[in-house]
This record gives structure tokens, sequence and C-alpha cells, in this order.
């Protein structure tokens, strides 16, 4: 560990105000500070020297630490109660997206990362997913970053369109159920889900009623992360060991394991009557590792490099993004949701 305090120190010395204007900028975030952040530095400062091992060891080890963290923000009782009513509609929008995010991949000869990254990005939960994804496809900082900047785009968007979007489209009003679930559903980073969802209630008057709804559902898109990952994970391994046959231990991600152990022992504390609020700091924390491994994310990634090959990346974001748009209000009018 010696060898990585430099790099590591410096990933927590930016991270620290790049949470700070996150805090007052959500729909941004401070992992895109901390992103962009980096980026900026590397800029002007290409050898990295002794800091460089501990860089790459805070976009690896605190990037998978932050997945861990993130399970003690699920209650799964809850989730499985919203589930009852959302999970077809998220079945079908991760199902639209990843299956676009695929047929681009295929047709426009886009690299497969970036494919697999913007298309669980956009059908998951925004950085999260990228977070847990990326260890297991083995996608490079540079790959990240790309994918991390397209949900970005369409995060800030959707904050801003879907509210307007959903009084066009004749929404309930003295309800925030039916916008909760398509928030839920259609948007992909929780900043931007409770942006939509606090400006629909502030619109109507509701209170928290809709981005309680939003917030829940969210949650359960979330879990889509186990098997998403395991699926990945057993496709990289027979790709790697051909004729070697399948082996669940060697496949399984063991960060993915410790994420499902997090959850399971919130749930069991809750129901025993632990206040929720209490696993609060730990969910601070794992937002906070987000920040500080897209920190050395950015600074092992070439912001002028991004912004020429970034036009394919956009484009598979644009596709994801529409095709679970529609794909939420189609299931969501056929349900008698709204």
């Amino acid at each position: 560990m010696k060898k990585q305090k430099y790099g590591v120190l410096l990933c927590l010395v930016i991270a620290i105000p790049s949470w700070i204007i996150g805090m007052h900028f959500p729909v941004i975030g401070g992992a895109v500070i901390g992103i962009l952040a980096g980026m900026l530095i590397t800029m002007f400062w290409k050898d990295k020297g002794k800091a460089q091992s501990g860089i790459s060891w805070t976009a690896k080890y605190v990037l998978q630490a932050a997945v861990v963290l993130l399970g003690f923000g699920m209650d799964l009782g809850v989730i499985a109660q919203t589930g009852q009513q959302s999970l077809p509609i998220i079945v079908c929008t991760i199902s639209t997206s990843l299956g676009i995010a695929w047929l681009l991949h295929k047709k426009m000869h886009i690299s497969g990362n970036i494919a697999t990254l913007v298309g669980v990005g956009s059908s998951i939960c925004g950085g999260s997913a990228i977070a847990a994804t990326a260890p297991v496809v083995g996608a490079d900082d540079e790959e990240v970053a790309q994918a991390i900047s397209v949900i970005f785009f369409f995060n800030v968007m959707a904050a801003i369109f879907f509210p307007l979007l959903g009084q066009a489209l004749g929404f309930h009003t003295t309800s925030g159920e039916a916008f909760g679930i398509f928030a839920g559903t259609a948007i992909n980073d929780t900043s931007s889900v409770t942006a939509a969802a606090a400006t629909w209630d502030s619109m109507w008057h509701l209170g928290s009623a809709t981005l309680d709804k939003a917030v829940t559902v969210k949650l359960t898109r979330t879990l889509a992360i186990i098997p998403i990952t395991l699926v990945l994970a057993a496709k990289q391994s027979g790709a790697k060991n051909k004729g070697e046959g399948f082996r669940f231990r060697k496949v399984f991600p063991l960060f993915i394991l410790y994420f499902i152990l997090a959850a399971i022992f919130t749930t069991i504390c809750v129901h025993a009557g632990v206040q929720a609020e209490v696993f609060m700091p730990l969910k601070t924390i794992s937002k906070f590792f987000i920040v500080m491994a897209m920190v050395a994310i950015g600074l092992n990634s070439d912001i002028v490099k991004l912004i020429r090959t970034g036009g394919k990346p956009l484009l598979i974001g644009a596709s994801c993004w529409v095709g679970i748009t529609l794909v939420t209000l189609a299931m969501q009018h056929m349900m008698h949701i709204w």
C-alpha cells in the first residue's frame, strides 16, 4: 500500500472539492465533476510518476468498494413490494437497452465494452451500474470515462425535459404514482431521477409522493446489477477459457457477492427494528468513493481522444434512452398506470 499512497491521496484531495461542488449541483453530480477535473489535470500532467500506481489502484478497488457499500441502501422487503408493479417494466426496459446497444455494436463496429457500459448504465442505474460492470468486462479507464460522459449528458436532458413530457402526455397530477414509475424506470441515474420526481412534486403540490415512488422503483432497478454482472462474467470467462468448462466460483465477482450480503444484512436489520437512517453514512461513503474513483479514471483518460471518438457512444446513448422511454410509456399504458 505504500507504493499507492501518493496516488490515493491525490485522488482524495481532488475528490473532496468535486464532492462539495456536486452537492450544490446534484443534476451534474460529484462523479462527473471529478472525472472532468481528472481529465483537465491530465492535459497538463502526462507523467504521473510515483502517483500512477495509486491512481490505478483507486480506479479499480475504490470503485469496487463503492459498489459493495451501495448494498447498504437496499431494503429488499420494500423493493420486493414495489417490484410486483414495476418489475415487468424494468425487465422490458433493460432488455430493450441492452438489445439496442448490442445491435449498434454489431452494425456500426462500436467497441463492445463501450456498448455494454452505455447499455447497462442507461437501463440500470447510471454510474453505479457502470462501476459494477467495468471490472467484470475488463473495460479500461477511457472506456469508463466515455460511458460516464454519455450517461451524464442524457441525465441532464431527462431531468430538464421529463416533467414537461409527463405533463404533455397527461400523467395524473393528483397522484405521483404514474410519473414516479416513469422517472424511476426511464431515467438512468439517481440524481436525475430525484431531480425530475421532485420537480413533479413541486409542480402539482404532491409533497414527496412522486419522489418516494421514483426512488423505490430506482432501487429495484439497481438490483439488476446482480444478474447482469453474472451473465457478463460468465461470458467473459467462456471467451477466455474455451474448452475448460464453466466454473461458477471463478466467474462470480467477489465484490458483487459482498454487495448482495450488504443488502441482505440491511434488510434483516431494518425488519428487526433498526432505522434505515442508520445506514445513511455508508451510502454517503459509497457515493464519495464513486467520486474518488471517477477522479482516478479521469486522471487516466485523454479528454482530446474522448471528444474525437465520442460520436458513436453518444448515438448508442441516445438510441438506448429513446428506446427505454418508449417502452416504459407503452408498458405503463398497457398496465393502465396512466
